[in-house]
């Protein structure tokens, strides 16, 4: 008789798949407790680096090899790539969560995306990203009035 597949066994070898929205402080010592359900995916490590639009990447270190090595490919003779992966690199520190499941943000990265201690992970597929509580629901509030049309033009392909 086989042995049944649970969901852990479906997802071996997957990208992680990282979901939803979470509140959780920054404390006096710059740390954060990862949302428990993004600790088993981001792995034993991740890296911490400047986002877009004023947030914190949290990438698993295979995602982050995996953005780097496209970015470094294409970065010997386009300057604007070159410069992207300068700001890239610089700015990213790599994080092993301790026993808590807490990690530090980095000085430099908490002033980057003005982070203090109200602020908000959200979950982007293969990434987290860390914003500042206020930033974050400012930037929801006027994108999801674009929502229906950011869809026609991004997602021309997917039905619903």
């Amino acid at each position: 008789m086989p042995a049944s597949t649970g969901i852990a066994d479906l997802l071996t070898g997957l990208p992680p798949l990282l979901l939803g929205t979470y509140t959780p402080k920054i404390d006096a010592k710059g740390r954060v407790a990862l949302p428990a359900k993004f600790r088993s995916q981001l792995g034993a490590g991740l890296v911490m680096a400047r986002g877009q639009e004023r947030c914190v990447y949290l990438l698993p270190f295979d995602e982050f090899r995996r953005i780097a090595a496209q970015i470094q490919r294409t970065s010997v003779g386009n300057k604007a790539a070159r410069e992207y992966l300068r700001v890239f690199l610089s700015g990213a520190v790599d994080q092993e969560p301790d026993k808590q499941g807490r990690v530090v943000v980095p000085q430099m990265l908490r002033d980057y995306a003005n982070l203090g201690s109200d602020i908000v992970v959200i979950g982007v597929g293969t990434r987290a990203e860390i914003w500042n509580k206020d930033a974050w629901e400012s930037y929801l509030a006027q994108k999801e009035e674009d929502y229906s049309d950011i869809a026609d033009d991004v997602l021309p392909e997917v039905e619903f």
